[in-house]
């Protein structure tokens, strides 16, 4: 539980902000929560004593929060941090960190000069079975990881089915959406466990009839450095058309494979020496599980003063691979990082 923070901001209340707002409200009730909005519509439905709503940024920074979550959309997320942070106010962006790397280094220099902790919500460092797949490659049980294929997809109108998916942000250019931003979890786990993406050869394109402006399929290989003399090659396909919702890691080692499945949540093994695969782990973790943690990571980075394990660096890197995966897409050839 959080000992210190007693005010935090929320800015932008959509469905992730809504998300945030019901953890902190039922994990930690005695916090005070301010709510940054653009319309003060429908703030009936979760008033409560401590819990104030604004269309002000002057008022929300007026009431001291000790942290704030930034949870509008990506192409506004560097100007309101940036207003934040000179006030002392620690952060916790939503991912992705912007819509563009163009500005990112010159907040996290600011924060780390100032003493301001900033961190990047790519909850899914927090996932357990995705913590032990990372362990088990990590620790050698495949032996040296020769290839992988990773890959996503989900029908984008399914993604929230009580809204009109071409109001969302993930439809919208103007608002940081496209596949490949929106679903930039895998790019950030990809480098957190097989180390930094180096290059990229990619193709996006718009494949559905969705009413959108961006994206919707991008198909990704890609190179991890692993040492002087071994790289690590693999692919990615990520899209917002299919109606099987997928979600999941092979790894290809020179003792056998492993598989993280994260719809299910398992992970399994199939060794050298064997003719099946093997659950080896699987967690049910409840549906707010990862948020939460990241919650209270980003408290106790707080109250610790120590640097997140997500780290703003870290997004910064991922905004880089999505840039270069956007620009070898459009020139079609290899794009380093």
């Amino acid at each position: 539980m959080a000992k210190f923070i007693r005010k935090v901001l929320i800015v932008g209340f959509g469905s992730i902000g809504k998300r945030h707002l019901s953890i902190l409200r039922k994990y930690h009730p005695n916090i005070e929560i301010t709510i940054l909005t653009r319309s003060l519509e429908g703030k009936k439905n979760f008033e409560d004593n401590n819990l104030c709503f604004t269309t002000s940024l002057k008022v929300a920074i007026d009431l001291k929060p000790d942290a704030a979550i930034i949870a509008n959309p990506s192409t506004k997320h560097l100007k309101i941090s940036k207003s934040l942070c000179k006030h002392g106010i620690h952060l916790l962006i939503e991912k992705p960190i912007a819509a563009e790397t163009n500005g990112v280094q010159s907040l996290i220099n600011y924060c780390k000069l100032n003493s301001i902790i900033l961190m990047t919500g790519y909850n899914f460092r927090f996932l357990p079975s995705l913590i032990e797949f990372r362990k088990l490659i990590r620790n050698q049980e495949i032996g040296n990881t020769l290839s992988v294929r990773a890959e996503v997809g989900q029908y984008l109108p399914n993604w929230r089915p009580d809204s009109d998916y071409r109001k969302n942000v993930s439809a919208q250019k103007k608002l940081g959406g496209g596949v490949i931003l929106e679903l930039s979890h895998e790019i950030d786990y990809l480098s957190w466990i097989f180390g930094p993406i180096t290059w990229v050869k990619s193709h996006a394109s718009k494949q559905s009839n969705l009413e959108i402006d961006v994206e919707d399929t991008v198909n990704i290989i890609f190179g991890c450095k692993k040492s002087k003399k071994y790289e690590l090659t693999g692919s990615l396909c990520m899209d917002f058309i299919r109606h099987d919702t997928s979600r999941f890691c092979l790894a290809i080692g020179e003792k056998g494979s492993l598989l993280w499945n994260g719809i299910s949540g398992e992970v399994k093994l199939f060794s050298q020496n064997s003719d099946n695969w093997t659950v080896i782990y699987k967690d049910n973790p409840q549906r707010d599980f990862t948020y939460l943690e990241e919650i209270n990571h980003f408290f106790a980075a707080i109250e610790n003063l120590e640097e997140p394990n997500n780290s703003v660096s870290d997004g910064l890197e991922t905004l880089f691979i999505v840039d270069a995966i956007k620009r070898s897409s459009k020139i079609d050839t290899i794009v380093y990082i």
